[in-house]
């Protein structure tokens, strides 16, 4: 299962979601980019009304809005978004064309060579200014939560809110506390919570994700419920590893640091720990 994205065009951006096995883009975003109009929205729900073939091809996906919700959005594939494009009278018609095909180059490429993509993971955020030994840990925690995914999706768990559920499971039991409370704690928004983790907290949260698919593969029990209870023992498993490492090393390891200095071009290098004790309700 792969994250949804961020994809820049130009300086701006296009959200993008995975969907029935390919990239299906913001209309909304694309309507921006192709007119710079102040109001997509509207430009777009003229649009609707206006063709006479109406925009059958478009979904509604839930797409993270401005203000860190999750909200159904119009949403297109690369061919639906060149017939709209088709439709919008604009300059950036053809380098957006260019860039729909190099997006749908990528995500060949990346399908063939796993590896590929993760070096592109990296590369993004060496760019952000992340240190490169958190990089490692980051891009592991990625691999580590797509095998937990695609164990799960083949136990027939297939529906994001209940992904949501059992990875909360999963952190209640780790760090005591969901991923939105620590979100909170870290006074981070509506930010990636993993993103903004310490070391300590990657090797942590992927330990947590890495026992609850050995746990669930070993189990081999189809159905939510089911796999519900072995999320809250493994969770409760990684949660005693970790006290039992705090002990031993006198570190805590789930810390009110984060990285939004790195958003304000400071230098790139990871908080000390503090003392005090991927958002998902």
């Amino acid at each position: 299962m792969k994250n949804n994205e961020l994809q820049p065009f130009e300086g701006k951006e296009i959200r993008k979601i995975w969907h029935n096995e390919q990239w299906y883009f913001s209309v909304v975003d694309v309507i921006e980019v192709l007119t710079d109009s102040p109001k997509p929205k509207t430009y777009w729900a003229m649009m609707k009304k206006r063709e006479a073939q109406p925009f059958t091809f478009c979904e509604p996906l839930k797409l993270k809005a401005s203000d860190g919700r999750n909200r159904l959005t119009d949403c297109a594939n690369t061919e639906g978004v060149l017939r709209i494009v088709m439709s919008v009278p604009s300059p950036k018609a053809e380098p957006l064309k260019l860039w729909l095909a190099e997006q749908g180059k990528r995500a060949i490429e990346e399908a063939n060579d796993p590896e590929l993509l993760t070096e592109r993971q990296a590369e993004l955020y060496k760019a952000k200014g992340y240190p490169d030994e958190w990089i490692k840990r980051r891009v592991q925690s990625i691999e580590t939560r797509k095998e937990l995914t695609d164990e799960w999706k083949k136990r027939g768990i297939t529906d994001d809110r209940e992904y949501s559920i059992l990875t909360a499971v999963i952190a209640k039991g780790t760090f005591g506390m969901t991923p939105t409370e620590h979100a909170k704690f870290k006074d981070i928004g509506n930010k990636n919570l993993r993103d903004h983790m310490t070391r300590f907290e990657l090797i942590f949260a992927a330990l947590g994700e890495e026992t609850t698919r050995h746990n669930t593969e070993q189990a081999a029990k189809d159905g939510y419920y089911e796999n519900y209870e072995i999320a809250v023992e493994s969770g409760r498993m990684t949660g005693d590893a970790l006290k039992g490492f705090e002990q031993r090393t006198g570190i805590k390891v789930v810390s009110s640091d984060n990285f939004l200095h790195l958003k304000k071009g400071e230098e790139a290098k990871e908080l000390p720990q503090s003392d005090e004790t991927d958002k998902t309700k």
